[in-house]
């Protein structure tokens, strides 16, 4: 035993500033369990990578038409009426005709398209096809401008039914969407009459129309023949040829019905004190009675008149119901009993006189404000003077004739 044996001599910090041994068993398990997470977490990278390239190939497949392509021969056989909507691209615009049995694959569009560029230009809307088209027959047929159903303008004011204006025929509504119904069939154009669409407004309960809620109640208490009047408002509608008049005036006034949500019926109008179905009305009467920079303080007058309460005296209100364009009536006209006769009647007219426009409806939500409850037209161009009092309102009137307005 050496004399240190005992640690008599040895440094009480020598062990603290020793190294530790380390167990080098624990250290190789750890470095295992490491690898492992390292080479699952790399398994898991490239099995998403795997399926994104996947997924990214299959859409390239999908874009370059890569895959089957069948396609048909010759023009055509059965009529098919196919559908584009707004934003479809050439490739969904390939998958609907497929659908409708026009192509015999998407390729065959697609491809075929790629020689003419103005398939990306096709337009939203209906199309009158064929079955069993070739891509390149297809291609053609849809880039030709009379295979389009054309679409139905409603103008602001229009009514439902056509009018007589010095001589000629002023097409109503019914008559637009009975010229935008037809189709070919064995070789024969076939088109509903505006007679039969009409007989489908009068006759049909609303809810199959696609009346909204709001107007439901009104509508009902209407005459059969004003009862649809004013849910069409002013705008473009996509009609659908070779169906039933039921079903092609539920779609226009379900497309109706959104435009006029968008416009503010029936949520906007909770602050004005009428119902919706008022304010369609009002909007009507605002379209029919002035030009556009004179709507909301036309609305004015109306709620002004109605808060007091004295007649609208609206002369559209009775030409309206006698169905005549002349901007003035007759003494026996205005005297002649009727719900609208508004020099009789203090209230509205139990229905629209004709289709609001967005801003007409905006005028009729939020009026211009003041005390104004007169106006006429007092310029050329059809802008109407205001005045708060009858005696001011009369020297309006008179100037406008002695210049020769009306």
């Amino acid at each position: 035993m050496s004399g240190d044996d005992l640690g008599l001599f040895t440094d009480p910090e020598a062990d603290e500033r020793r190294p530790l041994k380390r167990d080098r068993s624990r250290d190789n398990a750890r470095a295992k369990a490491k690898k492992r997470k390292k080479t699952v977490l790399w398994l898991v990278v490239a099995l998403i990578l795997a399926v994104g390239m996947g997924g990214a190939y299959y859409g390239y497949r999908e874009l370059r038409g890569i895959g089957s392509f069948e396609d048909f021969a010759g023009t055509g056989e059965a009529d098919a009426i196919v559908e584009v909507q707004d934003g479809d691209v050439v490739s969904k615009i390939a998958s609907t005709l497929y659908d409708n049995g026009v192509i015999a694959s998407a390729r065959a569009f697609v491809e075929a398209s790629k020689t003419d560029a103005r398939v990306t230009s096709i337009q939203p809307g209906f199309y009158l096809m064929k079955t069993k088209m070739s891509g390149q027959n297809a291609v053609a047929r849809m880039i030709d401008p009379k295979t389009r159903v054309p679409a139905v303008q409603v103008v602001g004011g229009l009514k439902l039914t056509d009018i007589q204006a010095n001589g000629k025929t002023v097409k109503g509504i019914y008559s637009l969407l009975a010229d935008a119904s037809c189709t070919e069939k064995d070789g024969a154009k076939v088109c509903l009459t505006g007679d039969e669409i009409k007989a489908a407004a009068e006759q049909t309960d609303p809810v199959a129309l696609g009346v909204p809620d709001w107007a439901l109640a009104d509508v009902k208490r209407a005459e059969p023949q004003y009862r649809l009047e004013g849910l069409i408002m002013r705008g473009v509608y996509q009609v659908k040829p070779g169906v039933s008049a039921v079903e092609l005036l539920r779609g226009v006034i379900v497309s109706s019905s959104q435009k006029l949500q968008g416009a503010g019926i029936p949520g906007g109008t909770m602050n004005t004190g009428f119902r919706p179905y008022e304010v369609l009305v009002i909007a009507s009467l605002i379209e029919k009675e002035a030009i556009e920079k004179d709507f909301t303080k036309v609305s004015q007058v109306i709620y002004n008149r109605i808060k007091k309460p004295m007649p609208l005296q609206f002369d559209s209100t009775i030409n309206y119901k006698n169905n005549q364009p002349h901007i003035r009536t007759s003494d026996a006209d205005r005297e002649a009993q009727g719900p609208y006769n508004t020099y009789i009647n203090q209230n509205l007219t139990p229905t629209p006189i004709g289709s609001p426009s967005q801003q007409a409806i905006a005028a009729a939500i939020k009026p211009e404000g003041g005390d104004i409850l007169y106006f006429v037209k007092c310029q050329t161009d059809g802008t109407s003077c205001f005045a708060t009092t009858f005696e001011e309102h009369n020297a309006n009137d008179q100037k406008a004739q002695k210049d020769g307005v009306y």
